[in-house]
């Protein structure tokens, strides 16, 4: 050879070995780039991807209720049986264990069957890009989507273990019949729990993978058996089956059951809605931690008193007639009146939408004369009234205001405890004139109640507030009477424990002295009067004694005479309610044509009888010393005020300075009127 043809080959071998070298480097650099790219996936939606539900716990610890956004009810691989994994890997993807995601050997197999029989005999999938798939990409057929699903498929097998990936399958993986994972499959077909299936109903379900809607044994019970049959037939062949299991198997029929259905699932919505309420803007959780977060929350609900309430909502009968085009609609609240526990709470009585709008707390009404006993009798018995001094009842105008009474009359004079029992509004409003304005406005902050500036009005002792309120409000504010003066913050939570049993969220009782344990007692024994002999006599229980008041407000339209509001607010010596009554949207059409008297104390008694049914028959403690009736006095002197009252007066502003924010229960505006009852 000669020397020029040694050069020439030397060169040649040259640039072989340089074009082999950057051929490495290049697919160096391009695997490289692979695993770079893969390991910046991210696949963080993989560690929530079957969220657990929120579990809701009454008063005494017992589950009452369950919340969920997700179709999926998750349960991990311990819970599930061996035949139930063996049977879904033998016929999805028998070398799961074996493989890195994607199946080379498989998909080189699929390849030429399919290729001798000329037609997609045979897919190569994993189970890991099934996963990729069901819960990451769309089921496109495309060369994208399949390059995406390769390089996920990849990531989560470096993240995640075999049974990890498993679980998380089987899980998410759709059964058909609306069965998203394999705990809802087992309850929708075999009314089962996962751990309770058979070999053969597990082969079953393992045989739905592959077609679910046309391969469900309730559409296509002959079918279904055939591929339960090629599932245990693959089960044996992978050697996971002895062969007197495969015969047991495969000779039993499926026994079909309707789906169980959850009894916790969607009970007392109102109640729950304002559990998410209040866990959002008292504890500064997200609406998507508690649909899916796995929660615990620990609450007040007493059940029996929840059930009641809802089944007189149900009850037509016991409610007015409403127009053809709208509904009368209602609120109410039943708290303990110790602590403040919400027991239970219905915000509605028509169509009720997730989180929409609760009447028992989100409603904006102005209260009617259910605000005396706040406005004008607790201050006035503070600054030494007494329940029997005579009042005025006479036309009286102060400025323009020219308050009436309901029913267009006067009786001349009437004594404080007659005035209340008949709700007469001219004395109410003479005796807030009186004592003064301030005093009966820091008297209805006290008792938690959020005014403005428009409210520094005599109509206040009316009801006529700017803002309104809702039965939430009423509640905990009569709740002090219950109480010997002393406020707790109405709250439906107790404890919040996260899924690691960590609590993230503890209620704190804080208790505000609102007025002395006398004052309380007197304002019982008036409110008892009311029921006993006045307005709320259709309010009487069969075997509670009970303390309350009625209220209304009057139509705001020229010319019609009418109710837009009724309201009855009560209490036992141990629950307070508070229950509002009227149409959504007042007009000249829509308003109501009855009083308090006679619709909202028919209904609160109705659902209160039921609610206290299980407690035994209650009764006040209240002193002898007010049965026996003094020698009435006319009013006519300037009263003092008692050096308690400022006491509690003053630690009230110091406490409460920071806390009269509106809890975002609605906004809303009213009219102040003089002939609110």
């Amino acid at each position: 050879m000669s020397q020029t043809k040694k050069v020439n080959l030397l060169k040649e071998v040259g640039i072989v070995k340089v074009l082999l070298l950057v051929g490495l480097i290049c697919v160096l650099i391009i695997i490289f780039a692979i695993n770079h790219y893969i390991n910046s996936i991210d696949i963080s939606g993989l560690s929530n991807v079957y969220p657990q539900p929120t579990i809701i716990y009454d008063k005494d610890g017992e589950v009452a209720s369950k919340i969920s956004s997700s179709k999926i009810n998750g349960i991990g691989l311990d819970e599930m049986p061996q035949h139930l994994i063996d049977a879904v890997i033998s016929i999805e993807d028998h070398r799961f264990y074996k493989h890195p995601g994607v199946d080379y050997i498989g998909i080189t197999r699929a390849v030429v069957k399919n290729l001798k029989a000329r037609a997609v005999v045979e897919g190569g999938s994993t189970i890991t890009q099934q996963l990729t798939k069901n819960v990451f990409l769309t089921h496109e057929q495309s060369f994208e989507r399949k390059l995406e699903e390769f390089f996920i498929a990849q990531k989560i097998e470096r993240t995640f273990s075999k049974d990890e990936i498993i679980e998380m399958y089987l899980n998410t993986v759709y059964f058909g019949e609306g069965a998203w994972g394999i705990r809802n499959a087992a309850a929708t077909y075999f009314g089962k729990e996962v751990d309770e299936l058979t070999i053969s109903e597990s082969a079953t379900l393992a045989g739905l993978l592959k077609a679910p809607s046309r391969l469900s044994p309730v559409k296509n019970y002959d079918q279904s058996i055939e591929r339960r049959n090629v599932v245990l037939s693959a089960m044996k062949r992978n050697e996971v089956l002895t062969n007197k299991e495969y015969d047991e198997a495969i000779t039993s029929e499926i026994a079909l059951h309707e789906k169980k259905v959850d009894p916790y699932e969607g009970k007392y919505p109102y109640y729950v809605d304002h559990i998410i309420d209040e866990a959002i803007e008292k504890y500064g959780l997200t609406q998507n931690e508690i649909l899916a977060g796995g929660l615990h929350i620990y609450t007040e609900l007493d059940q029996t008193m929840q059930t009641a309430v809802e089944e007189v909502f149900k009850d037509d009968s016991i409610f007015p007639e409403s127009a053809e085009d709208q509904l009368i609609e209602s609120g109410t609240i039943l708290l303990n009146a110790k602590d403040g526990g919400i027991h239970a709470l219905v915000g509605g009585r028509g169509e009720r939408v997730f989180r929409g709008f609760n009447r028992a707390t989100h409603l904006k009404r102005q209260p009617g004369s259910t605000m005396k006993p706040l406005a004008v009798y607790t201050p006035a018995l503070e600054s030494g009234y007494n329940m029997y001094d005579i009042l005025p009842d006479q036309p009286v105008k102060f400025g323009d205001y020219q308050p009436l009474n309901y029913n267009g009359g006067y009786k001349g004079s009437v004594t404080m405890i007659d005035a209340l029992k008949s709700s007469d509004n001219v004395p109410a409003v003479w005796l807030l004139n009186e004592i003064g304005l301030n005093m009966g406005m820091d008297s209805i902050r006290r008792f938690g109640i959020e005014l403005t500036e428009r409210d520094r009005n005599l109509s206040v002792a009316l009801g006529g507030l700017d803002k309104g309120l809702a039965p939430i409000d009423m509640a905990e504010a009569y709740a002090a009477f219950a109480n010997e003066g002393v406020r707790s913050e109405a709250h439906a939570i107790t404890r919040i424990v996260d899924v690691e049993g960590e609590v993230v969220a503890e209620w704190e009782e804080e208790q505000i002295e609102v007025t002395t344990a006398d004052v309380a007692e007197k304002m019982t024994y008036m409110l008892r009067q009311v029921v006993e002999q006045g307005t709320g006599r259709n309010a009487k229980l069969a075997n509670h004694e009970l303390a309350g008041k009625t209220g209304s407000t009057q139509v705001p339209i020229e010319g019609v005479n009418g109710s837009k509001d009724q309201w009855f607010v009560g209490y036992t010596p141990d629950v307070v309610g508070a229950l509002w009554l009227g149409y959504d949207k007042t007009d000249e059409h829509h308003y109501l044509t009855t009083t308090s008297s006679t619709t909202a104390t028919v209904i609160f008694k109705a659902m209160m009888d039921q609610a206290l049914i299980d407690l035994p028959p209650t009764s006040f403690s209240l002193s002898s010393s007010y049965k026996q009736q003094p020698v009435n006095k006319t009013v006519n002197q300037e009263r003092k005020e008692p050096a308690r009252h400022t006491e509690i007066s003053n630690q009230h502003h110091k406490k409460e300075k920071d806390k009269e924010k509106n809890r975002g229960r609605g906004k809303g505006k009213e009219n102040n009127k003089g002939r609110n009852h």
